[in-house]
């Protein structure tokens, strides 16, 4: 189901934004988000928070990949995965060399 919902998602934003941009961002944002819920789920350690992320909430797009396929085809996903975050790194890169130049 996790899945589904990215898939889902990532189509909306792409037909919204009709940009690869917009995906490459919305991917890392995800990624970035469910990271983060994970280590939240294990700095409280609260057990009714601790289940429902267990249960409802994947730890990252990562997993979501390592879950859903296999193989050869797990490989391309993973570097696709690796590859998406390059480019997101790339943008953040010039983002960061924009800002300090208008200084």
């Amino acid at each position: 189901m996790d899945l589904v919902i990215f898939i889902v998602l990532a189509l909306i934003i792409v037909i919204l934004f009709k940009s690869f941009d917009s995906f490459v961002y919305f991917f890392a944002i995800t990624d970035i988000l469910l990271r983060i819920l994970d280590f939240l789920k294990q700095l409280l350690n609260i057990t009714e928070f601790t289940n429902f992320l267990n249960q409802y909430v994947p730890t990252s797009l990562l997993s979501i990949i390592n879950h859903y396929s296999t193989g050869v085809f797990n490989q391309i996903l993973t570097w696709g995965y690796l590859i998406c975050f390059i480019i997101f790194e790339v943008y953040l890169i010039k983002y960061f060399a924009k800002t300090k130049r208008r200084r």
